[in-house]
């Protein structure tokens, strides 16, 4: 056995303009050891035992880059079945685990070049899922069985319909690489694949791919968390040690695009409102010496208000709210991609002329020492933020070993970003992009050809024709029957658990501020990063039919600048000291969220408390932040995700009900809205009725020393925050369609009035929902709407609470050929339910529920929640622990109860947001009268006439 062992620092200081910028921050360890079994298995520890909790990551260097031509979407494709079933496990061994152990849930992902399956888990649960990883790469294959591969198609393509087929813009970076790369280029298609590739694969080609990529010799095995080394490693052998080597396997070389001449396309989107231009230029491939070049520019000519792209097509030719540029880089090439929305009716050729202006702008002036300085500390911050968790670094540390052969090039990844010039920016810009041809795609609505580019042709995009009985048909009740794999040993016996870990809440301090604004506060030294938010009671509640939208507005404005510093000095200080600052309006309130370094804490601070307490109210501001959310409004409208949610509101809360509305508002109400309108409600902001949070390494004597000017300066005031009206249960239930013409799928939106967090009954009917729908892959929901059936990609339901009542709400998007079937089968699973929850049921939730606490505050976005929950509810510090011990206690009958109480599937709201042509008036089979149509589109006159 080959062994290497190696120990990594990560030494990182902020560049800052600030003096104090000389102190360091102290060195952040990702210490690991890698190993490689006599199989050729990689294998990357990584201890880190700030909480009770193991990420284990299998990662196989084949993405879709490694398909054959006619097999697109096949490496997706095996992604999903890996996940089916293997020899010891049985079927849906891995999700039932998961939910027993009390597991983050078994989950993959799929990309050009490498597909990884990953999970974390309480650190007694190490050994059993080291044993179920082993199963994938062993004792798998001979459960794929043609009923099985039958299902998994149908899933995927769900899937490819939701994420790509049913959106607006979907289809953008299927056309941009299919003219960017030659056909037989690995990167012509795209990773979810097409769907007549999908349905064309076949049992052979499973097994053919899985043979040659699926070997230990190509697959790193990354284990990170709280556990002992040596008893890892012994696992590892045990279990990983007899799987045999593959064929060797040929790297494949970089084979970066060209293009002779600017490529121009259109395409005609069903799901689109607006016209939308995107720019691609072919660059280089991962951690190339030029993309991080590439990265820094990218950053500068399109982000914040002195991006020459964002200063000539926001702020001076008004025709668009925001510009958008990245690099993508991947193991064989690179592109660069720029995407301007436009707003209604904007030609994208002078997108495009304005854009060439951009360009102009900065080839005069390039870029100043002061934005490199801030994008490389925004950089700096921005990694820290990527690795709050272990699975987080077990990702890290798998990319670097596959595509760098050093798990230890984490250092220099980001050591190369900070050693990026002014000169390389430039020599990169006048390298890739100056002059130089690109591909453009103007994705346009459909009848607005003529907002596309002159001279485009048209973009070749397979649309799916949705028709009754289109699908091929399964039986996913048929057993596999093969002959098991050998073993040195019986792998059908689970390993036992480990040791119980012992769950220690983390010490919460709070303290009162003379201004009445309330503080909760974790310490966690793991980076030196604090995360903050304040809560500031009121939100969308404090409007009136006379203001929709102000609320929105009020928290976007607030980050245009103060009285003191323009928009540009605001946005180019917090980015200078590492920081983030986002303000949102949310339905009962207004939430200010941050990040910074620790060390900046008080400089951060101090610039939230200008931001509230001295508004700059900039007139050109607001009006470019009017335009930018009524373009959202527009782009919402047109997608059926979106309709679906605020078509749900609106019948939740009912007419006349402020919370009914869409919280942007509409566009009438928002182009209403004056800076008196802005000014009037922002009075309405009060300290007394706000709670902060923070988690990071800085202490409670610290945060208190950082807010006492924000405590003189935003004084305390009388706010009175409205009782909300009681929502009643609807008598009986009724389906609403709301009809989008030619939809690949159907939104489902069903629910009603349940119960609100401060309820006796609203955690107990948590635990309840739990097996319905809140367990992931194991759910009944999604078992039957996706494993059985294959309708739908996934399935979920929850009681949402809060201080008002809350929905219990069942939420998903189903093929549109069967959305009658999928509502069957929805309420089916409701009026059983109860009836059906076994002994074994109850002991699936209560293991999962307890043992899932170990993660209940591993990262800062989790102890940020758990203040917010003991801040706003008024529960105690421990009462995690508190909410265990009631799922201990939890009786079948009281399940059963539960269940009859409040899974009421004749009491409900049946959203379906579809085609209506196609599937409304089948939906009268359900028994819940005729669908009431919420819009009238010329498809459904057409039908009626």
């Amino acid at each position: 056995m080959l062994q290497r062992t190696t120990a990594f620092a990560l030494f990182l200081s902020l560049i800052s303009c600030q003096e104090e910028a000389k102190d360091t921050n102290p060195p952040l360890d990702v210490n690991y050891e890698k190993i490689v079994l006599d199989n050729g298995l990689n294998v990357i520890f990584h201890i880190d035992k700030s909480d009770p909790v193991v990420a284990v990551s299998l990662t196989a260097h084949v993405g879709s880059a490694r398909e054959k031509t006619g097999r697109t979407g096949f490496a997706h494709l095996f992604e999903h079945l890996l996940f089916l079933e293997s020899e010891n496990l049985g079927k849906g061994g891995l999700d039932q685990m998961s939910a027993r152990i009390g597991g983050s849930g078994a989950n993959g992902s799929t990309n050009r070049d490498r597909t990884n399956y990953y999970q974390t888990v309480p650190k007694n649960a190490l050994e059993k899922m080291i044993w179920a990883e082993a199963d994938k790469l062993g004792w798998f294959i001979n459960t794929v069985t043609e009923p099985v591969l039958a299902k998994e198609k149908q899933v995927v393509k769900n899937e490819k319909r939701q994420r790509v087929d049913n959106q607006p813009y979907g289809h953008t970076y299927y056309v941009a690489n299919k003219n960017l790369y030659p056909s037989g280029h690995p990167y012509n298609w795209q990773v979810i694949g097409s769907l007549e590739d999908l349905q064309n694969a076949t049992l052979d080609d499973v097994k053919e791919f899985y043979a040659k990529w699926y070997t230990p010799n190509n697959v790193t095995l990354v284990i990170a968390g709280d556990f002992d080394l040596a008893q890892a490693k012994t696992w590892v052998k045990k279990y990983f040690d007899e799987i045999p080597s593959g064929d060797p396997i040929s790297p494949i070389n970089p084979q970066p695009a060209t293009l002779d001449s600017t490529i121009k396309v259109y395409h005609e989107d069903n799901f689109a409102n607006l016209p939308e231009l995107t720019l691609i230029w072919p660059t280089v491939e991962i951690y190339h010496p030029d993309s991080y070049a590439l990265e820094v520019l990218s950053n500068y000519l399109s982000q914040g208000k002195s991006a020459p792209l964002y200063q000539v097509l926001v702020e001076d030719k008004k025709l668009t709210s925001n510009t958008t540029m990245y690099n993508y880089n991947a193991e064989l090439a690179g592109e660069l991609y720029l995407n301007v929305t436009g707003f209604d009716q904007i030609d994208l050729d002078d997108v495009l002329l304005a854009i060439n202006e951009g360009f102009e702008k900065f080839g005069k002036e390039g870029i100043s020492d002061q934005d490199l300085i801030r994008i490389k500390a925004q950089q700096e911050a921005d990694f820290y933020g990527s690795i709050s968790s272990v699975v987080a670094k077990s990702f890290y540390l798998a990319q670097y070993n596959i595509f760098a052969d050093d798990p230890g090039f984490i250092s220099r990844d980001l050591e190369q970003t900070l050693q990026v010039t002014k000169s390389d920016v430039q020599r990169v810009y006048e390298k890739y992009i100056k002059g130089k041809p690109f591909v453009a795609t103007s994705f346009v609505p459909k009848g607005q050809l003529d907002l596309a580019l002159k001279n485009s042709k048209k973009a070749e995009v397979v649309e799916e024709t949705i028709s009754q009985g289109a699908e091929e048909t399964f039986d996913s009740s048929i057993e596999a029957t093969y002959e098991k794999t050998p073993s040195t040993f019986d792998r059908s016996i689970e390993p036992p658990y480990g040791e119980t870990p012992k769950i220690t809440p983390p010490t919460v301090w709070n303290t009162v501020l003379t201004n009445g604004l309330q503080v909760y506060g974790i310490k966690n030294d793991e980076v030196p990063v604090v995360d903050f938010n304040l809560i500031i009671k009121g939100g969308q509640s404090l409007e009136t039919s006379d203001n929709l939208g102000v609320a929105n507005l009020v928290a976007g404005l607030l980050t245009k600048g103060t009285a003191n510093k323009t928009p540009q000095e605001l946005e180019e200080e917090i980015e200078l000291l590492g920081a983030t600052l986002d303000i949102s309006a949310q339905k009962e309130s207004i939430r200010i969220s941050g990040s910074t370094l620790a060390k900046n804490f008080e400089q951060t601070i101090a610039l939230v408390e200008e931001v509230i307490v001295s508004p700059r109210w900039d007139e050109k501001e607001l009006a470019l932040y009017k335009q930018e959310v009524i373009s959202w409004i527009q782009q919402d409208a047109a997608s059926p995700g979106k309709i679906a949610d605020n078509q749900f509101d609106s019948l939740f809360y009912g007419e006349g009900h402020i919370l009914s509305n869409n919280l942007f508002g509409t566009a009438a109400s928002v182009e209403s809205l004056n800076m008196d309108d802005l000014k009037a409600y922002y009075q309405l902001l009060s300290s007394s009725n706000t709670t902060m949070h923070v988690v990071g390494d800085i202490s409670q004597s610290s945060v208190q020393t950082a807010l006492q000017s924000m405590a003189v300066s935003w004084p305390a005031k009388a706010v009175n925050i409205p009782d909300l009206p009681t929502l009643d249960t609807p008598k009986k239930s009724t389906v609403f369609f709301y009809d989008v013409p030619s939809a690949k799928q159907s939104h489902l939106r069903l629910g009603y009035p349940s119960l609100s967090s401060l309820d006796k009954d609203y955690f107990p009917a948590k635990v309840m929902n739990y097996l319905l729908g809140a367990s992931g892959f194991a759910s009944r929901l999604t078992q039957q709407l996706r494993e059985a059936k294959g309708y739908t990609y996934h399935a979920d339901s929850e009681f949402q609470g809060g201080l008002s009542v809350g929905p219990f709400l069942i939420y998903c998007s189903v093929r549109s050929n069967v959305t009658l079937e999928s509502l069957e089968v929805i309420k089916q699973i409701l009026e059983n339910y109860g009836e059906s929850f076994s002994n074994e049921d109850l002991a699936t939730t209560k293991s999962s529920m307890v043992k899932s606490n170990a993660r209940a505050f591993e990262t800062a976005s989790a102890k940020l929640r758990m203040l917010e929950n003991i801040s706003t509810y008024g529960w105690s510090t421990d009462y995690v622990l508190q909410q265990g011990q009631i799922v201990e206690n939890m009786t079948l009958d009281e399940i059963k109860s539960l269940a009859d109480n409040y899974l009421k599937s004749d009491q409900m709201i049946w959203l379906v947001v579809g085609d209506a042509k196609t599937q409304m008036d089948r939906l009268s089979e359900l028994g819940f009268g005729t669908p009431i149509l919420l819009n009238e589109t010329s498809e459904v006159l057409m039908t009626s006439k």
